[in-house]
């Protein structure tokens, strides 16, 4: 089995994982130092960094109710995109959830999403004033 045919199943471990909610499975296959990165100005868009703060994020996330189908996965090299299809409080969009690889471990996740679907459901985040 070659390196792309492993990281994509480590990709597919952890949808599975996702949906059976095994959190212990699903931050093992992070990286101690892993970046997630949200985007939009939701109240849970940002970017966070080490499995602490993944796993707070992922709390929030499924604090609505959130399934995710994962359609399709394409790697190359270190780079696995997974195609998915989210549900979430009533609403369903399609995502690229980008994930980076080193050594068995995701290192970087960088979501691809309706972000004004998660700005309906999660509310906008306040900005500063300036």
């Amino acid at each position: 089995m070659s390196e792309q045919d492993d990281n994509t199943d480590q990709i597919r471990r952890g949808y599975e994982a996702f949906v059976q909610g095994d959190t212990a499975t699903i931050m093992d296959l992070f990286d101690d130092d892993v970046e997630w990165v949200q985007p939009g100005n939701s109240t849970i868009s940002g970017t966070y960094h080490g499995k602490h703060e993944v796993g707070q994020y992922l709390g929030a996330l499924a604090s609505k109710g959130v399934s995710v189908t994962l359609h399709h996965l394409v790697a190359d090299g270190d780079t696995v995109v997974a195609l998915t299809e989210v549900s979430v409080d009533g609403e369903t969009g399609h995502n690229a959830d980008v994930f980076t690889m080193r050594a068995g471990k995701t290192v970087r996740v960088e979501i691809h999403t309706d972000t004004a679907l998660m700005e309906r459901v999660y509310g906008v985040r306040e900005q500063a004033a300036t």
